[in-house]
């Protein structure tokens, strides 16, 4: 049986479900005995919301025959059917049917829970051009007179001003409109969504023409994204007249501008799509998006007038607690082979338009940079390189200068000397150990009377070194310094504080996470972007094991591993995108970590990504290394304080107290260790 911990619901998701029955036209109760009969599949699959098709219970091609009492008749007992269905049922549900109300006739959604009406929401804005002749049969949802309406025997709020609100699950918020509705330029779900709802249903018919499909789509995304909301869509499907239309039946439930899911279009069957929504992350958007809230002010009079419609609401028991919606594994790093390339061609521009912009200001025509043999200083090379093309910069006035200390092993040194001649820039070799071993007898350290002390102040001379060179070089050159350290050192404090490879003059990496840098290189070796000695060093360099290369090798010959100090950057990454993009708690962290790394079968992988290379990780591995990044991303405040100039490259931000990040030095971690410790199992 899974735990609670595994449950989506658990952790701030809510299930929603789309669904598209196959429709007999004007016959409504076998179109109720259908939609009950995927009612039921939704519920047993642990939907929170169901949302029906436009007119789903009567046929939405009916012309005039959707005056006829005795279809309308028929399609209120359809409704009862429906009603008496939700009594053991837990979904809110929606369905669609003709309603006539004081001597009008309507185009109406019914909102049905736990065997009571909840409300009856009104198309507002009726199409009547090209082939839509709605205003023939039907009255626009403006022109009702009365704001409730007695159905089957029961008095409930009418109009499209109700927001549903579940009384258990404060953040599950659901307001309904009717296909055109969304089609004007204000829906008026954009007001609900202002008024707070989280959840934006659109029962449809629309036919299908050919390109229509994408046009809804695009709706669809751009409208939850507008909005900072989900948004559930559903169209007419097989069984509508083909006298004159024909009918697809597109399903979509999209996510602040991402969509979660998408039916397969044209099927024959009855077909139903679900996906799970993030109405934590929804919210968290909203209180973060101060001009989101500035228009809420602005339109006050109108969101103070939105109805609120409560219902009993309580989450059920999943038996596969797997999300309806991808995690990705590496949230700084599409999966898609085509967004990939987009994100990587995008970084690239970004990191070098920075950087052209400050040699343009400074009037400096070289860099200095200090080059490893690593991820990183291979990126701010390859940066630099494109600037300095751009500016139509000699190559050379880049300097490259490779400075091996006590550890630094053959293989980087040999990767550093032939990506610097490669790229045909200056490059030279400074060997710091005889002034690190100066320094070393200058404290007195056991190191330098010959004693094999490793400690943080024998790593620190080197880096310190280093560092020291490359200023001191710039001096003479006329130069600057170029950064190379990473948004990911930068979370876990992995780098040397003020004279070290803390600090530079300019900084294009800080904003790249250290899993981004890795594909980053490995774009620059594809596409014939440089020729074949440059990318067999590329690829050589991608595939390195990650060191510091302050600490000699051990009685084994293991050299130092940075992921084994610090956690897989896979798994820091992902906790930093979730901590810093989102404010989520731990908890939750940990519970999407393992849907996304808990199974190396399951998901995308982005296609870079070796086969060998794609490890799993269990509940308490994820809860171990969350824990050591927690306390070391408050403890490592302080450098951030102090960062040097950077562009923003990715959405995930920065951690810039300039831009993105800004947070006390002093903060403690305990509210945070002790959600992690309290709420994930062992």
């Amino acid at each position: 049986m899974p735990s609670d911990f595994d449950s989506p619901y658990r952790h701030g998701f809510v299930r929603l479900a789309a669904a598209v029955p196959v429709v007999r036209l004007a016959d409504p109760a076998a179109n109720a005995e259908r939609s009950i009969a995927q009612l039921r599949e939704a519920a047993d699959q642990g939907a929170a919301v169901v949302v029906f098709p436009e007119l789903g219970l009567s046929g939405y091609s009916l012309d005039d025959l959707a005056q006829q009492d005795a279809l309308l008749d028929a399609s209120l007992a359809a409704l009862d059917a429906v009603r008496e269905a939700t009594t053991q049922l837990l979904p809110l549900v929606f369905v669609g049917l003709p309603l006539r109300l004081e001597g009008q006739l309507f185009n109406v959604a019914v909102a049905l829970q736990g065997g009571e009406l909840l409300g009856v929401v009104p198309k507002r804005y009726l199409p009547n051009y090209r082939e839509f002749y709605e205003s023939r049969q039907y009255t626009a949802g403006s022109h009702a007179v009365a704001d409730t309406a007695v159905v089957l025997g029961r008095e409930v709020p009418f109009g499209s001003d109700l927001i549903f609100a579940a009384a258990s699950h404060p953040q599950l918020r659901v307001h309904a409109e009717i296909c055109e509705d969304m089609w004007v330029p204000v829906p008026p779900s954009t007001y609900a969504a202002l008024a707070g709802a989280t959840v934006l249903v659109n029962l449809s018919a629309s036919n299908v023409t050919v390109g229509k499909a994408d046009y809804r789509r695009l709706l669809a995304e751009s409208h939850s994204a507008r909005c900072l909301a989900a948004h559930v869509y559903t169209s007419a499907g097989a069984g509508e007249s083909t006298t004159d239309l024909a009918w697809d039946g597109q399903a979509i439930i999209a996510e602040n501008g991402v969509v979660l899911g998408e039916s397969e279009r044209f099927q024959a069957g009855d077909h139903l799509l679900l996906a799970d929504v993030d109405l934590e992350r929804l919210v968290q958007e909203r209180s973060r998006m101060t001009s989101y809230n500035d228009q809420v002010r602005d339109l006050q009079p109108q969101l103070k007038a939105m109805r609120r419609v409560p219902f009993a609401f309580r989450a059920p028991v999943l038996a596969d607690t797997h999300l309806r919606r991808p995690v990705p594994r590496y949230p700084y790093v599409p999966s898609n082979p085509a967004t990939l390339d987009q994100r990587c061609y995008e970084a690239v521009n970004i990191q070098a338009h920075g950087l052209i912009q400050r040699i343009r200001a400074t009037a400096a025509e070289r860099v200095v940079i200090g080059v490893s043999g690593g991820l990183d200083s291979t990126l701010a090379l390859l940066v630099a390189v494109e600037a300095f093309d751009r500016l139509g910069l000699p190559r050379a006035n880049i300097l490259g200068y490779t400075m091996p200390g006590f550890a630094t092993s053959s293989q980087t040194l040999e990767q550093a000397h032939a990506l610097m001649r490669a790229l045909g820039v200056s490059g030279e070799e400074i060997d710091i150990k005889p002034s690190c071993r100066q320094m070393l007898a200058d404290l007195g350290h056991p190191f330098a009377k010959g004693e094999k002390v490793y400690d943080i102040t024998f790593e620190n001379v080197q880096a310190g070194e280093r560092t020291s060179h490359l200023f001191r070089l710039a001096n003479r050159h006329r130069a600057f310094v170029l950064g190379t350290g990473d948004l990911s050192e930068l979370a876990l404090g992995w780098c040397t504080y003020g004279v070290g490879d803390h600090m530079s003059h300019y900084n294009v990496n800080a904003s790249v996470p250290k899993t981004l840098i890795q594909y980053l290189i490995r774009w620059f070796a594809q596409g014939g972007r440089h020729d074949d000695a440059t990318r067999a060093v590329l690829e050589a360099i991608a595939g390195t094991t990650i060191s510091p290369e302050l600490v000699p090798a051990d009685a084994d010959g293991a050299m130092q591993d940075t992921e084994a100090h610090v956690g897989p950057y896979p798994l820091q990454d992902f906790t930093l995108y979730y901590l810093t993009r989102y404010g989520f708690r731990p908890s939750k962290i940990a519970y999407l970590a393992h849907q996304a790394w808990g199974e190396a079968e399951r998901g995308a992988w982005p296609s870079l990504v070796p086969v060998d290379r794609r490890p799993a990780y269990t509940l308490g591995e994820i809860k171990h290394w969350m824990r050591l990044f927690l306390t070391r991303f408050f403890a490592a405040q302080f450098k951030r304080s102090a960062v040097p100039n950077a562009p923003k490259v990715g959405g995930g931000g920065s951690l810039s107290p300039r831009g993105d990040w800004r947070m006390p030095s002093d903060a403690m971690p305990d509210a945070w260790l002790r959600d992690l410790d309290e709420n994930v199992p062992a």
